[in-house]
């Protein structure tokens, strides 16, 4: 069970090959390397600390990770060193280095100073279907990059994009490798990811690959033109089923003022078939990122105020059961959904609310 509605089940992860557990460097105390300055963040099974490194002004953000709490995840930490130090590129946060304590395994990572995706939009003064092409434009550089290594996300949403620096030209930055996976033949098995992020074949536990990130970025996509999900129910059968139909609207009055080329975009990237959906090769050259057609218009007031209602800190606690995921994996010989579900789907085929012109709240 993860934070924020996380959910890994199926087939248990495998071990890196060996040749990809990499030398960490030994050290009794890690306050004799790093002066330690103040907590950024916590995560699942980590600590995220702003630390100075002894001897040089040079500040990273330590990810602090106890061994006790490891135990049975040594794969996943593994696997996310494993996936960092192949990667470098401009619009990925960067690992610089590893070092291991008799307590603990510190993981350094590049520093960004601009914080999350949700809270710049909120922050600035005009936001246009511009500014949201050229942030698409920029992860799906990012994440065409880990798939041209044969690496896929799997775990791709709004709070894993941070900005580099707090200035108004700051680029944008994919962060969390810790549910990637490094694709070794051409699909993957193991069902993980974000419920309201996650793409169908990875629901009905099919064997999946770099479609599951494309997916995701659909969702991210459609979130940053109208600043609330394309997918939501309380109930998450409900949610699972909404997602294996691909069953989402470009509901009015909110998508009114954007542009077909986007609905389009969006579209191919949230395609049921992870064959027909684009790559991110195809998306990228699509005429709303690589052309003029996305709107010049402000579209701030509305998106913001969604993004307010439907992404609020607080609505992010809800505890997730798993089991509920877990049960719909087993049920899968039954069929998708169940007669409950079924019966729910004709009653209402959006979400809550918004029939009355009201977004729902999360």
């Amino acid at each position: 069970i993860w934070e924020g509605r996380k959910v890994c089940g199926g087939l248990a992860g495998s071990r890196p090959p060996g040749n990809m557990l990499l030398l960490k460097k030994q050290t009794e105390d890690i306050s004799s390397v790093y002066e330690i300055r103040e907590k950024l963040g916590s995560g699942a099974f980590s600590e995220v600390v702003l630390a100075q490194e002894r001897g040089s002004s040079h500040l990273v953000a330590l990810k602090c990770i106890p061994k006790k709490t490891l135990r049975g995840k040594e794969a996943l930490v593994e696997n996310e060193i494993a996936v960092l130090r192949r990667v470098s590129h401009p619009n990925i946060v960067a690992l610089e280095d590893v070092h291991e304590s008799p307590s603990h395994l510190y993981l350094a990572m590049e520093l960004v100073t601009g914080g999350e995706l949700f809270d710049r939009i909120m922050e600035r003064g005009s936001y246009t279907e511009k500014d949201a092409s050229h942030l698409v434009g920029q992860v799906l550089g990012a994440v065409s990059y880990l798939h041209s290594l044969g690496i896929v996300h799997r775990d791709l949403k709004p709070e894993n994009l941070l900005y580099a620096t707090p200035f108004e030209d700051s680029k944008i930055m994919v962060s969390d490798f810790g549910l990637s996976k490094i694709q070794t033949g051409n699909v993957l098995g193991t069902a993980c990811g974000t419920p309201g992020y996650v793409a169908p074949e990875l629901l009905e536990q099919k064997p999946y690959g770099k479609a599951v990130d494309v997916w995701a970025l659909g969702v991210i996509s459609y979130i940053l033109l109208c600043g609330y999900p394309p997918f939501y129910d309380e109930s998450d059968p409900e949610l699972f089923s909404q997602i294996l139909r691909a069953s989402y609207e470009f509901d009015s009055p909110f998508w009114d003022d954007i542009s077909e080329s986007a609905k389009d975009f969006i579209r191919h990237l949230l395609e049921r078939d992870p064959q027909k959906r684009f790559t991110c090769q195809q998306a990228l050259q699509h005429l709303w990122i690589s052309g003029d057609a996305a709107f010049d218009k402000d579209i701030l007031g509305s998106v913001s105020e969604q993004i307010q209602k439907n992404f609020a800190r607080t609505h992010w606690k809800r505890a997730f059961n798993a089991t509920s995921f877990l049960r719909h994996i087993r049920k899968l010989g039954q069929g998708p959904e169940s007669e409950e579900a079924s019966g729910r789907r004709m009653a209402r085929h959006s979400h809550p609310g918004l029939g009355s012109g009201q977004p729902p709240k999360w």
